[in-house]
């Protein structure tokens, strides 16, 4: 049912968008093969992290908004990632030290975010199941990937995470709907959300945890 107080805006997934998207896949696949280097697997093992991390919260996605899943459409979704597991496979591990792991997964996160709340305003979700559907993108991949890898949850870690997600898909829709165009309102909320998410990184933000209640 449409919302006659709040209609969903027109969204155009146009070429700042889809560069966006197509960033936040390959970085996220990235963090894949990261996973699986650091655990010595094979190179069969490397693109099977890549793909699932890359793709695995955009599929949810599309499979709740009723859009053709995407990688499954297009061809260079996967071409991207096989190369981006090449470009890892290849390089030396120096390269990947320390904590690029989490600035890459910041990265993505923030991109992802915001695409992930633009498609699904393209397909007439209500702004506010949009913003839930930016974070759902911007953060299944990374807990398969923690999962298959073995690892805590990222989103069991103190910092901010899915916080960051949700202040980019957020920002991107409130933009939006006050008629900010849209690769200026997605190149703002995905820094807004990048920016968050290093802070939280960088100096261990995190927001106050349950502790129970005392009993008398």
């Amino acid at each position: 049912m449409t919302n006659p107080i709040l209609p969903p805006p027109e969204i155009i997934i146009g070429p700042m968008l889809n560069a966006l998207d197509l960033f936040g896949i390959a970085v996220f696949a990235a963090t894949g093969a990261l996973a699986a280097a650091r655990k010595g697997q094979t190179l069969v093992t490397f693109a099977f992290f890549a793909l699932v991390t890359g793709v695995g919260g955009g599929t949810i996605r599309d499979l709740l908004i009723g859009a053709p899943v995407f990688w499954i459409q297009d061809a260079m979704v996967p071409m991207a990632v096989l190369i981006v597991v090449l470009l890892v496979w290849l390089t030396p591990q120096s390269w990947w030290k320390g904590k690029m792991l989490d600035w890459l997964d910041a990265a993505g996160l923030a991109a992802y975010a915001v695409f992930g709340a633009a498609k699904s305003m393209e397909y007439g979700v209500h702004p506010l199941p949009a913003m839930m559907m930016g974070v759902i993108t911007a953060c299944v991949g990374g807990i398969i990937r923690d999962v298959l890898a073995g690892e805590p949850s990222i989103l069991m870690r103190p910092e901010l995470y899915v916080t960051a997600a949700a202040l980019a898909a957020t920002m991107f829709v409130i933009l939006s709907l006050v008629g900010i165009a849209t690769p200026v309102a997605a190149i703002i909320s995905a820094l807004a959300g990048f920016a968050l998410r290093g802070a939280a990184i960088q100096y261990k933000l995190g927001l106050p945890t349950y502790r129970g209640r005392n009993e008398d």
